[in-house]
């Protein structure tokens, strides 16, 4: 029998790093180690300090490693899924100049807007990048710093996206792949490149980034000397360019060329996220038309009020999180900060609906419908722009793929049952991102294809819920109040 083979899949997301190990051949998952990032920031502003992100990788590496039992000579790959579109400037030697502006820091809300009027509106950047700037994308971040830290970026030698600066650090080379380069609003889906035209209006020299490789499973070299003593594991560990944690899930959930196409994943998460691997190239102003890392596309809409907000209103309300029952005639959004789905970054919660037997258990299930319906709300635009109409009943039939912290909680799923009308399936791994990066790196071990490696892999029994009645007075009741306070109430523009 061949000696047993383990590859490396990083998650590091925005508020801590997940690393797993897992057996090459059969995606059996060998151990977890996790490690705590820090975020700070008030008044829109979110950052992170990029060496803590590596730190935390080193400790997650190591905690697994030990968990595991597998010997570090065992392993033969590794890949980063990292948290999209945080803008990271470093200096000549590789240091950062400055905190990671995160994907949730809505500083940049006037510089998307302006960006997107100087390139002609909405429909001039979708046939372009595929993705309209709002305040997330690292293009406004970039154009942000231009305007308010002009020391900063003029002194930058590198520009990285979270996973990309980590990736360096592992392999020494500067390398990105299609799926995360699309999210920065100077990568255009149409020609598979970096956009010039857009570098230009952008103030931003193409030096500056790293060359994108053509998947996110290609092999962009083994692991340096200095990461290889770091994390206690050989040379020879390839290192693959890795991507950005929805294209991973995507990786894991075995959605792309080589698996489903068009089938919706919901995840629940700090953000609240709808996507799809699809073959249509997506051109919708309302969504991210992001590429997939295999060569398809990844349609997402990503909603920033998600398990964190809906958390805050139960702290507020003292109540456990899953103590929370239908809203009744309450409507609550909770936009605590800002909106990007739909694009409303200067919005505030807004509650209404009131009366004297309103409880507090309803108030919370109000939030927990205020964050779905706006996230289902993006699902169907995001099923319309893969050429489907999210009313048929074959298409209204298909099940929602349930992840994130909030597919493990009572009253999330219940709620998205409620509000959906769908068959719900919650995949047996709990971990799709980091394991989407595990078959990226097995991928680039071997040549294999990333999405028919993980589809083949065994990783746990799905739990499958039937459909329920849809909720469609409740649906249409908090539709009615987005649509009717979106501008004056919510702070849109």
């Amino acid at each position: 029998m061949p000696p047993r083979t383990v590859v490396i899949g990083v998650d590091s997301s925005t508020q801590s790093t997940k690393a797993v190990f897992v057996d090459a051949a059969s995606g059996r998952l060998l151990a977890v180690g996790r490690a705590p990032h820090v975020v700070r920031g008030e008044a829109g502003a979110r950052e992170s300090d990029p060496e803590v992100w590596w730190q935390a990788l080193r400790g997650a590496v190591a905690a697994g490693l030990k968990e595991s039992g597998a010997a570090a000579s065992a392993v033969t790959g590794i890949a980063v899924a990292g948290q999209q579109h945080g803008l990271v400037v470093l200096d000549r030697a590789g240091r950062p100049l400055r905190p990671a502006m995160l994907w949730n820091d809505t500083r940049s809300a006037p510089q998307a807007a302006a960006l997107t009027e100087a390139l002609g509106g909405p429909d001039a950047w979708t046939a372009r990048t595929g993705s309209v700037p709002v305040a997330a994308v690292t293009a406004s971040k970039w154009r942000w710093l231009r305007e308010n830290e002009p020391d900063t970026a003029a002194a930058a030698a590198a520009v990285r996206l979270p996973h990309d600066f980590l990736t360096e650090r592992l392999a020494g080379t500067a390398a990105t792949d299609p799926g995360d380069a699309s999210g920065t609003g100077w990568y255009s889906t149409a020609t598979g490149a970096y956009d010039t035209g857009l570098l230009e209006l952008l103030g931003l020299d193409a030096a500056l980034l790293p060359e994108v490789a053509r998947t996110g499973a290609t092999r962009v070299g083994s692991l340096t000397a200095a990461a290889a003593e770091a994390l206690g594991l050989p040379l020879t560990t390839a290192v693959a360019a890795g991507t950005g944690d929805n294209m991973s899930a995507a990786v894991g959930l075995g959605l792309g060329g080589a698996g489903l196409v068009d089938h919706p994943v919901l995840s629940l998460g700090t953000s609240g996220t709808v996507f799809a691997a699809s073959r249509t190239r997506p051109a919708s102003p309302a969504l991210s038309g992001f590429a997939a890392t295999d060569g398809t596309y990844l349609p997402l809409a990503c909603t920033l009020n998600c398990t964190l907000a809906v958390d805050k209103v139960a702290a507020l309300l003292g109540l456990d999180r899953d103590d929370a029952s239908p809203g009744g005639e309450a409507v609550l959004l909770p936009y605590l900060d800002g909106e990007r789905t739909p694009d409303l970054p200067t919005a505030a919660g807004l509650l209404t609906g009131l009366r004297h037997d309103t409880t507090p258990r309803q108030l919370l299930g109000a939030a927990y419908e205020g964050a779905v319906v706006t996230v289902l709300r993006a699902l169907d635009e995001l099923l319309r722009a893969c050429g489907l109409d999210p009313a048929e009943p074959e298409v209204a039939a298909r099940p929602l793929r349930l992840i994130g912290g909030g597919a493990r909680g009572r009253a999330w799923v219940e709620t998205v049952r409620r509000l959906s009308g769908r068959p719900v399936i919650v995949p047996g791994t709990g971990e799709p991102v980091a394991l989407g990066a595990a078959a990226l790196a097995a991928a680039a071990a071997t040549g294999a294809d990333p999405v028919a490696i993980a589809a083949g892999w065994s990783t746990g029994e799905d739990v499958r819920l039937p459909p329920v009645g849809r909720d469609s007075a409740t649906w249409e009741r908090v539709g009615s109040v987005l649509e009717r306070a979106s501008g004056p109430l919510l702070g849109g523009f």
